[in-house]
């Protein structure tokens, strides 16, 4: 019995101890169980509130994006008013701009938690402030209709200091959002795993406590539960991403637009300035008529006070009044060739024999210091091409490499034959072509300056001594003909300027002949016509009307071509018609086709000096006589068109 209650005594304090120690552990699990869940929770909030962060950092980074993307259009559309004047462009620049003010208070809404962003804000409003000052001044001079204000400014105000500081302090504030989202990034990183280092210290004490099994199976459905957490996260983040990329995407394609309609806009100011350049070149070409008409009066107002004193003397003033208005015609046939308006009239021509015919006329033009050489290294191979144009096209090469060497050194000027592929000159196509190399030994030319050489109105001459047509006409030439032009130049190395002309492999139609100056006057013809004279100016019709009667025609003039049907009834008796191509109401081909069957088998002639939009199916193959034009070769036109009617009914007949 005695030895009954010790071991009674010892199963209690057992017991006891045992109540005590799982007391103990319960109070340790119950513990162990609430640091865990406590952890959990700061985990949880932490991970929220940096993934709030992290939202309002990309919301901070995107408003700031739009905000950028929002002043880009309203530049751009004050860019496309100012050109158009348009005041539906210039609303809508208005709208832009307001919208990207929106924007900018976003932004301000979005950064008032942070100190140093909120500084950032307050001057990006006064840099904002200060462009929009800037754009609306720029809108302000179109809305007056100051056109010429409006470029100037909107080009100055395109890199002002206020664009600048706004785009500095937009690119700073998202720098500075992409720091703090790369900080917040590694601060929830480590927070994550230090939860995670106190979980497992904390899990270890529990497996001590709790029993395996329980422990285990907490275990396994806290993982379940932080996995499908994790799962959630994942889900949201990738939602939120591909929202993003979206937002981003859109973005870009409103810029690249935006970006064409910039360029589209400074396209057409470009355009516009260039028009402006053309104003400027009608002083200098106003200039050059005005000369040449001082010539002509000058020559003809001497010839009237000499013409009963000394008729020689007169003659002489005559002559230089000629030369004087055949200088002028020429002047205009270079614009009409530089605007590739002056229709060509091409032929067989063999350049070398060309350029030997052309010594005398450069002897003359470029003076005694300058040595001419001619090389013609061609197999005899012709080219399809308007003689004229190519004869001024080589002479205009030679005065500029005189300029060049200042009017002493030597010319090379050298024919021969090449076989291109496609585009390795120019746009040319693949196959024969001749050239014609004007070879220099002057100053050369820089890179800056080559890049421009074909620029219209550019010259590096001074004032006075060019308009910076001659190139342009040269390249508007060649390429009319099929052809291309390549230049080799170096400083202190002299230009070779090299025209390349697509090979004719056709049957020589004649011999051409040799360029003469003015055309000698002719002995009134043998035969004469009824002629319909039909031309709108007055003072050309009377010209025209006197000439022939000189040269012992019967002309009847109509200055209307509309009325042109009923003077053709009136006339007994017609066997030309002689009328202008641009007229008032209706053109020349648009009155012979409408009278086509009243001719009655009268030739027609047609009489231009800008052919415009008449194409050779108009005119029908009908010989034309170009403006201005001599007495002589008013004579043999008209005869030729005769002759020619004549021959084609002949053909007809047979």
């Amino acid at each position: 019995m005695s030895e009954a209650i010790p071991s009674l005594e010892r199963s209690v304090h057992a017991k006891n101890w045992r109540l005590l120690l799982l007391g103990a552990l319960a109070v340790a699990g119950v513990l162990v169980l609430g640091a865990l869940i406590l952890i959990q929770q700061r985990t949880d909030l932490e991970r929220d509130r940096a993934i709030a962060l992290r939202q309002h950092s990309f919301e901070v980074i995107l408003r700031a994006n739009q905000l950028s993307g929002g002043i880009a259009a309203a530049e751009a559309a004050l860019g496309r008013y100012v050109v158009s004047a348009d005041r539906n462009l210039g609303q809508k620049y208005a709208e832009q701009w307001r919208k990207a003010a929106e924007q900018l208070q976003s932004l301000r809404q979005l950064t008032r938690d942070n100190p140093q962003q909120r500084g950032e804000i307050g001057r990006l409003q006064q840099a904002f402030a200060q462009r929009g000052r800037e754009l609306d001044e720029t809108a302000l001079y179109t809305t007056y209709k100051r056109d010429r204000d409006a470029w100037g400014a909107y080009y100055q105000v395109r890199e002002s200091a206020a664009r600048k500081e706004v785009e500095a302090i937009l690119d700073r504030i998202v720098d500075q959002e992409r720091g703090l989202l790369d900080d917040r990034t590694r601060a929830a990183a480590q927070l994550i795993e230090n939860s995670s280092y106190a979980s497992r210290v904390l899990s270890g004490f529990g497996l001590v406590i709790a029993l395996g099994a329980v422990v285990l199976g907490w275990l396994a459905v806290e993982a379940e539960g932080g996995r499908a957490l994790a799962d959630a996260d994942a889900a949201w983040e990738r939602e939120r991403a591909g929202q993003l990329r979206e937002a981003v995407a859109a973005a870009t394609a409103q810029l690249r637009q935006e970006a064409r309609e910039r360029e589209e806009a400074e396209a057409k100011l470009r355009q516009a300035q260039k028009m402006d350049a053309v104003g400027q070149l009608t002083g200098g070409i106003a200039h050059d008529f005005n000369n040449m008409l001082a010539v002509v009066l000058g020559g003809v107002e001497l010839a009237r006070r000499q013409i009963e004193g000394d008729p020689k003397e007169a003659a002489r003033h005559l002559d230089n009044a000629m030369e004087g208005a055949h200088r002028a015609a020429a002047l205009t046939r270079q614009l009409l060739a530089f605007s590739r308006s002056e229709s060509l009239a091409p032929e067989p021509v063999d350049a070398g024999t060309l350029i030997r015919g052309m010594r005398d006329l450069l002897d003359r033009t470029l003076g005694d210091t300058i040595r001419v050489e001619a090389q013609d290294r061609g197999m005899g191979w012709r080219i399809w091409v308007d003689r004229h144009q190519l004869e001024n096209a080589v002479l205009n090469l030679a005065v500029n490499a005189r300029d060049a060497m200042n009017g002493r050194g030597t010319l090379v000027i050298t024919t021969g034959e090449s076989r291109l592929a496609a585009n390795e000159v120019g746009h040319c196509a693949a196959g024969d072509y001749v050239s014609v190399a004007v070879r220099d030994s002057g100053c050369g030319m820089t890179p800056e300056v080559l890049e421009r050489v074909f620029e219209p109105f550019f010259t590096t001459k001074p004032v006075g001594k060019g308009t910076g047509l001659g190139l342009s006409q040269i390249f508007g030439f060649v390429r009319q003909s099929g052809g291309g032009i390549a230049i080799e130049t170096a400083p202190d190395q002299g230009t070779t300027v090299t025209l390349y002309l697509p090979r004719y492999k056709g049957a020589m139609t004649g011999t051409a002949a040799a360029p003469t100056a003015i055309e000698p006057a002719e002995e009134k013809a043998g035969d004469s016509y009824d002629i319909l004279v039909v031309e709108d100016d007055p003072r050309v019709l009377a010209a025209t009307l006197a000439a022939l009667c000189e040269l012992g025609h019967r002309p009847v003039g109509c200055s209307d071509p509309l009325h042109a049907p009923t003077t053709i009834e009136a006339m007994p008796v017609l066997d030309l018609v002689m009328t202008d191509v641009l007229m008032p109401g209706q053109t020349g081909p648009e009155m012979i086709a409408c009278v086509e069957g009243r001719l009655r088998g009268a030739a027609v002639l047609f009489v231009t000096g800008f052919t415009g939009d008449a194409s050779a199916e108009q005119l029908r193959d009908r010989p034309v006589l170009r403006k201005p034009f001599t007495v002589a070769a008013l004579s043999r036109a008209v005869r030729e068109a005769v002759a020619g009617e004549a021959g084609r009914v002949a053909q007809a007949a047979e």
